[in-house]
C-alpha cells in the first residue's frame, strides 16, 4: 500500500468574494491534491473575510482581519499546524511588502505577478528573499504549459536552427470601453498608479509576453524600443503598448500587449523563426504547436500522455492522453505541482525548479520601466538593466 504525501498547509492573503484569480489558484493548488487550504486574510472587510472564509470551509478563527494578524498567529501555532506557503492574490501595491514579512517570518510565498511597484522594490524583496531561504514564486502561468515547454525544448535543441525572428502578441478587448468608470472594480484598481504601479496594460499581459518570449527563445531581450498609450482621456495608465527588440543572441523581434483590441478575448500568441524553420504556439488552443520547418510540410504537434515525440519536461506537465483538453487551470497546476515537490524536498530557498521566481519579477520590473523610459524619451534604443538579467524561469 502507497502511503499518501502529506499535503502542504497554505494561506491566503486576498482573493475573497468574487476573486476569479484566487479562485483559480485554489482550484489549480487542489487538482493534485498537494495542498490544503488552512486560513486566510481574504479581505478588508470584515463581513465579506468572515464570509468567504465560510465558505470555504474554515473555522473563524483561521480567518484573520489583516494579513499581518494572520502572520503573527499563524507564527505562533505549533509547526504541524501553521501554515507553510502563502499565496498572494492582492492589487499590486501589497505584493513586495505581504512576500517581504511572510519571507521575514518563515513561510514560502506564491505571489501574484508583478513582483511589487518598482525595480528598486523588486530588488529589495530579491535581498529578503535570498536572506530567508524560503522559496517564493510568481503566477506567470503561462509558463506552466506544457507546449510551451516543448517549443522551448525545440529551440534549444537547435530545431528551427538559428533563432532570428521572435513575434510575440497579447491582445486583450475587456478595457475597449470605459469599464472602469462603469464600476468594474477590476479595471479601477488597475488603472490607479498607487496600487498598480507605472504600468497599466504593460504591467497586466506586457510582462507575460516578455516573460514568454525570454524563456522560448532561452536568451534575454536587452534592447526595445516601445510605444505606449492609452485610448482614453479618463485613463492614468496605458491600455495599448508595441515595441521593438533585440535579444542577446542577435535575433530581432515584436511585442504587441492591448487590453483595447475590440472582440479579443485571451489569445497569447509566440512566433518563432529561425533558418531551419518556425513554431507557433497559442494560449487559446494550448494543446497545438505548430512547426514549419524550411521546405518541408507543416506539422502539428499535440499535448498528451503517449505522445513519444514530446520531450520529458513537456510530457512530465501533462495530466491526460491525447484529445482530452488541458489549459489555464492545469497550466497554474504545474506550477503548484513544482512548487510542492520542491517544498516537500526540504529545497532551501529561492528557487522552486522548472516555476518563475524572483528572477523572472527583476526581469519584468526591469522591462516595464525601461519600455516606458523609453516610451517618453528621445532615445531610439534603451537596454534592459543588465544587473537584472537572469533566467526567466527556473530549469526543469
Amino acid at each position: 500500500m502507497i502511503a499518501a504525501a502529506r499535503k502542504i498547509r497554505m494561506g491566503f492573503v486576498g482573493g475573497g468574494e468574487g476573486a476569479f484569480i484566487a479562485q483559480a489558484h485554489r482550484q489549480a493548488a487542489g487538482l493534485d491534491g498537494r495542498f490544503e487550504l488552512v486560513c486566510g486574510a481574504f479581505s478588508r472587510d470584515v463581513q465579506n473575510n468572515q464570509r468567504s472564509g465560510a465558505a470555504l470551509g474554515l473555522p473563524a478563527q483561521r480567518c484573520y482581519d489583516t494579513w499581518q494578524d494572520m502572520l503573527a498567529a499563524e507564527s505562533m501555532l505549533s509547526p504541524d499546524q501553521r501554515m507553510e506557503l502563502l499565496v498572494i492574490v492582492t492589487p499590486n501595491h501589497l505584493h513586495a511588502p505581504v512576500a517581504s514579512a511572510a519571507l521575514s517570518a518563515g513561510f514560502h510565498v506564491f505571489s501574484e505577478k508583478p513582483a511589487a511597484l518598482n525595480l528598486a522594490e523588486v530588488q529589495a524583496l530579491e535581498r529578503v528573499v535570498r536572506s530567508s531561504q524560503r522559496i517564493y514564486a510568481l503566477a506567470h502561468t503561462y509558463l506552466g504549459y506544457a507546449m510551451v515547454w516543448q517549443a522551448r525544448e525545440m529551440v534549444a535543441n537547435g530545431v528551427i536552427g538559428r533563432l532570428r525572428k521572435v513575434l510575440v502578441e497579447y491582445p486583450q478587448g475587456w478595457l475597449s470601453t470605459d469599464v472602469a468608470g462603469q464600476g468594474n472594480k477590476q479595471a479601477d484598481w488597475r488603472d490607479n498608479p498607487e496600487q498598480s504601479g507605472i504600468g497599466g496594460c504593460i504591467g497586466d499581459i506586457g510582462t507575460h509576453a516578455f516573460s514568454l518570449a525570454e524563456f522560448v527563445a532561452g536568451q534575454p531581450i536587452e534592447f526595445i524600443s516601445a510605444m505606449l498609450g492609452s485610448h482614453f482621456s479618463s485613463r492614468q495608465l496605458d491600455d495599448d503598448a508595441a515595441m521593438l527588440f533585440k535579444m542577446a543572441d542577435g535575433a530581432s523581434g515584436v511585442l504587441i500587449a492591448s487590453q483595447v483590441c475590440a472582440g479579443e478575448e485571451n489569445p497569447l500568441k509566440i512566433r518563432l523563426y529561425g533558418d531551419k524553420g518556425g513554431l507557433e504556439w497559442r494560449q487559446e488552443e494550448p494543446a497545438s504547436l505548430t512547426h514549419r520547418p524550411l521546405n518541408e510540410p507543416m506539422r502539428v504537434l499535440r499535448s498528451g500522455l503517449g505522445q513519444a515525440w514530446l520531450c520529458e519536461a513537456a510530457t512530465r506537465r501533462m495530466r491526460l492522453p491525447a484529445g482530452h483538453p488541458e489549459g489555464y487551470l492545469e497550466a497554474m497546476a504545474n506550477l503548484y505541482g513544482d512548487l510542492a515537490q520542491a517544498i516537500l524536498a526540504g529545497t532551501s530557498g529561492p528557487d522552486a525548479p522548472g516555476v518563475p521566481g524572483i528572477e523572472t519579477g527583476l526581469r519584468g520590473m526591469a522591462f516595464i520601466e525601461t519600455a516606458i523610459a523609453n516610451h517618453r524619451g528621445d532615445a531610439k534604443w534603451s537596454e534592459i538593466p543588465r544587473q537584472s538579467i537572469g533566467a526567466s524561469a527556473n530549469e526543469n
